[in-house]
């Protein structure tokens, strides 16, 4: 029997070898779309979301899912909540191996572009889109969504990676320089309605002045960062991009180390040097010390608007810490005023692949409730999000919205709904659709995203810590980058995700040869077992 079971153990072994060897490793089957939703089934979809302890985001994602789940009984929603995208993005690369990433998941393209690299992972959108019955207000759809030439053109162009669609936006911002007026004024300024990168190093370096006693002359305190950049990476990227400068190319060509970005670098280290700038990595966030009077330029998202200025609703200092100042909201500084350049930002939503069609059109009808106008205006209006669809932008409700933009109104309720520098922030991305990029997506532009803001910390700090900071500086940074993020390995080495190899069911022939070598391997197997029963029974005889 030993020898029979080590036989049986090897014959496995060999099989499993041959058909591995044969095939290698199967992935998902293309998803298509069926021809009829099953209503007669049951269906229990996994939603990954991100959400920073902000409770009526939590509550408008559960009022989304209890009213999708009223039009459709038969599908189940279960959400888990994420802190940041990171961890999102860190859990889905972990799952794909065993085909147990969520239905649904809030991402972005550099991200999805990742998730590609398995076979059939992310299920490409225009055929489901385009869908008469299912897609984007397609007849057989239960509720009142948008139609596809309902979303703002430029968003859903954003959510393209290659030729193909794989995701839908969700929400957009974009970066915004939030400005104590009062202290610019104060040193003897006026604000203009682009800042240049001239301007904000110059009104900058003045404050960091002293008065006699050692505190800072424009605020009277022994704290003035009057310069922090929340976003690094956006910092860089938005500053070749007005330069003209490159950054990356479509195929994964990595541009990123060039005198342009190099020129920045030099200004951030003068600037670090003087204390007029600092970053969120090292000082913390650039709300904290704007409400507190202790910053003069607070560039973050304009979706962190309902955190900015002296009557912010939201804020993680005591209030005994706030400071009275008239706040006002601007672009980014620009190289170019007269041809401003910024980034578009904001989560969108993609859907992973399943063995049974049937689920994944489940989840993307899901998928497709999160783009009804109660859900984008009830989502925009928590932070300085604007809505994705022109079908919500132009709702009632959205226009009288923003009408609310004439002050706090005295009333704590009415200033966390219709706070004015939220709105003012939304207002400005409005206004400025046509002026925002994005950046090429491929598997590794994250990688190259966070290299672009590891430039300007890696700077930062060394100044900070009395480092020589020169050219010879600047090249170790350059190698030091490219290794830690591995760069060198993404340049014109891009396979396009899309064109990853969809192995499906073996060949005819090969599926033949592993038949009649598993029959040839078993007729060996009951050969054997028959000569050990041979074997004992002339023993007992």
């Amino acid at each position: 029997m030993k020898r029979t079971a080590c036989l049986f153990i090897c014959l496995t072994l060999i099989f499993t070898a041959l058909l591995t060897g044969c095939h290698g490793r199967v992935g998902l089957e293309a998803f298509k779309t069926p021809e009829s939703f099953d209503t007669s089934r049951s269906y229990e979809i996994t939603f990954w979301a991100k959400n920073d302890t902000n409770k009526a985001q939590t509550d408008i994602y559960s009022k989304a899912i209890a009213d999708f789940e009223k039009y459709y009984l038969n599908i189940h929603v279960n959400i888990r909540f994420y802190t940041d995208y990171g961890r999102i993005y860190n859990d889905v690369i972990t799952n794909i191996s065993t085909n147990t990433t969520p239905n649904v998941c809030i991402t972005y393209p550099d991200h999805i572009a990742t998730y590609m690299t398995g076979v059939n992972t992310v299920v490409p959108l225009d055929e489901l889109v385009a869908d008469p019955k299912y897609g984007l207000g397609g007849r057989e759809v239960l509720f009142d969504g948008p139609r596809a030439d309902q979303i703002v053109p430029k968003f859903l162009g954003e959510c393209r990676i290659g030729d193909e669609l794989y995701a839908l936006p969700y929400m957009r911002s974009t970066e915004a320089c939030y400005i104590n007026k009062t202290f610019v004024e104060a040193l003897g300024y006026t604000v203009p309605d682009i800042l240049t990168w001239d301007y904000i190093w110059e009104v900058s370096d003045a404050a960091t002045r002293k008065s006699e006693d050692g505190t800072f002359a424009v605020n009277g305190q022994n704290v003035m960062i009057p310069f922090i950049y929340k976003s690094t990476d956006n910092m860089m990227i938005q500053y070749l991009r007005q330069k003209g400068a490159g950054y990356t190319t479509a195929d994964g060509e990595v541009q990123l180390f060039n005198d342009t970005a190099f020129g920045l670098l030099g200004d951030v280290k003068e600037h670090v040097g003087t204390g007029a700038f600092s970053t969120f990595k090292i000082s913390s966030y650039p709300a904290n010390f704007l409400n507190a009077g202790q910053c003069i330029f607070a560039i973050d998202s304009t979706a962190g608007s309902t955190w900015m200025g002296s009557h912010a609703p939201l804020s993680d200092i005591s209030e005994d810490m706030f400071v009275d100042f008239e706040t006002v909201v601007r672009p980014i500084p620009q190289c170019d005023p007269a041809d401003p350049k910024m980034i578009s930002q904001g989560p969108s939503i993609c859907i992973f692949n399943k063995q049974d069609p049937q689920e994944v059109l489940a989840s993307w009808l899901f998928a497709q409730f999160m783009l009804t106008n109660d859900v984008q205006t009830a989502y925009a209006e928590t932070e300085g999000y604007v809505p994705v669809t022109l079908k919500a932008q132009q709702s009632a409700e959205y226009v009288d919205y923003l009408a609310h933009d004439n002050g706090s109104g005295g009333d704590e309720e009415y200033n966390k709904k219709y706070y004015d520098i939220k709105l003012k922030a939304t207002k400005l991305l409005l206004d400025n659709i046509g002026n925002t990029f994005v950046t090429p997506v491929f598997n590794g532009s994250a990688s190259v995203r966070d290299a672009a803001g590891q430039m300007i910390e890696n700077v930062a700090k060394s100044v900070r810590r009395k480092e020589t900071v020169d050219d010879a500086y600047m090249r170790q940074l350059e190698k030091d980058i490219t290794a830690l993020y591995r760069l060198d390995s993404l340049a014109g080495k891009q396979e396009k995700a899309v064109d990853a190899p969809d192995l499906g069911k073996l060949p005819e022939s090969a599926a033949v040869l592993i038949g009649m070598i598993a029959m040839a391997w078993l007729a060996l197997l009951a050969r054997g077992v028959q000569a050990i029963i041979k074997k004992r029974e002339q023993k007992k005889s």
